[in-house]
């Protein structure tokens, strides 16, 4: 085709009038210390955290269960002159990359280990608080491109759902965001209330990989290297997206929108030909489905492109996104983490004019109602 033109994603040489800005569904912002909380958490949790600390559903309990290849897993560039750490700046973060990339807008993910995974689900409840109204403080009263999400611990669903009521009265949230490594796959019914409020609301659903369940990262047990466990993302995606749609969640919340965020696409084909062969075989044991189960994942769930898999071969890649479909894909550049996708040059294979637009901008615009 003659529109299909090899060259880098976002070619900075172009005008300003021509350029295509980007949404970028994945940027972490991070705090300086605990201490910035204090504004945003009640006198008895400030002195609950200093007193106790955390106590978390991992037997790591006051880091992650494997080391980082680089510190706070970010880019050794990240770290912003005037001290704190990647993340902590927004004038910095303006500098590497809002401006340079002309990011028309970008959601916030937060992922501070201590949010989502608090044994003591009234702590964890008023840290999500705090962080909620942190990221609108810190982050999106003073850039208006930068968007906040919801952030709720599922595991203690009265509390999350108090949360998002809370903060949905405010209009300034454009997501709910559940931890995938919970007390049990996302699916489960117990969960079933916050979904749907978010369908309620017109919230799309995101998924971001991380937290601590209290169980091993994998299903075959703990890993030894970190390299493991960062493997393992696309194995927790996988199985939370096979309990949903299995489970019924898109049958039983026709409108809830699901995003999965970090996790890559290149496990989806595979995932959805799977169970299209398991539901053939075994539909009478999950009569609540009224269609296959690919049929769900093509209409419900989006996937974030970060980390963008890199076969040898363009050409695979190329089938991959067909596979997975044009519009089901958000374009996401994860800063400031050391595997950060660059948008000049995340995808090595060619694309229209037409899919890059729908990829960097007009898929999340719609998902997100830009």
């Amino acid at each position: 085709m003659s529109d299909v033109i090899d060259r880098p994603m976002l070619d900075q040489e172009t005008t300003a009038a021509t350029r295509l800005r980007i949404i970028d569904c994945d940027i972490h912002p991070s705090i300086h210390s605990h201490s910035d909380l204090n504004e945003f958490l009640p006198k008895r949790w400030q002195q609950h955290l200093k007193e106790y600390g955390s106590h978390l559903r991992t037997p790591y309990i006051g880091t992650t269960p494997y080391p980082r290849s680089s510190p706070l897993i970010a880019r050794r560039d990240a770290w912003p002159p005037t001290g704190g750490v990647p993340g902590s700046d927004l004038d910095f973060m303006r500098k590497q990359h809002l401006d340079p990339f002309d990011v028309e807008f970008g959601i916030l993910q937060v992922l501070d280990l201590f949010i989502f995974s608090q044994q003591n689900l009234e702590f964890g409840a008023a840290i999500q608080r705090a962080i909620n109204d942190w990221q609108l403080a810190f982050w999106a009263h003073r850039d208006p491109r930068l968007k906040a999400s919801i952030l709720v611990g599922q595991d203690g669903s009265d509390l999350g759902l108090a949360e998002i009521e809370r903060c949905a009265r405010t209009g300034e949230y454009i997501q709910i965001n559940v931890s995938p490594r919970a007390n049990e796959p996302l699916g489960r019914r117990r969960y079933w209330p916050i979904y749907e409020r978010a369908q309620a609301l017109d919230l799309p659903l995101g998924i971001h990989v991380g937290g601590y369940g209290g169980h091993a990262p994998t299903g075959g047990g703990w890993p030894s290297y970190y390299c493991e466990e960062h493997q393992s993302n696309a194995h927790t995606v996988a199985s939370n997206l096979t309990s949903l749609v299995l489970e019924g969640v898109p049958e039983r919340f026709p409108k809830l929108k699901i995003v999965f965020i970090e996790g890559g696409f290149g496990w989806i084909p595979a995932t959805m030909w799977r169970m299209d062969q398991h539901f053939e075989r075994f539909r009478s044991e999950v009569p609540h489905l009224k269609r296959k189960p690919s049929e769900y994942v093509k209409e419900h769930f989006w996937f974030t492109t970060q980390p963008i898999d890199e076969p040898d071969e363009a050409r695979h890649l190329r089938q991959l996104i067909e596979w997975v479909g044009i519009d089901r894909l958000l374009f996401s550049s994860d800063y400031p983490h050391w595997d950060y996708d660059d948008a000049r040059y995340a995808f090595k294979t060619p694309l229209t004019d037409a899919e890059r637009r729908k990829i960097f901008n007009s898929n999340a615009r719609a998902v997100y109602k830009f």
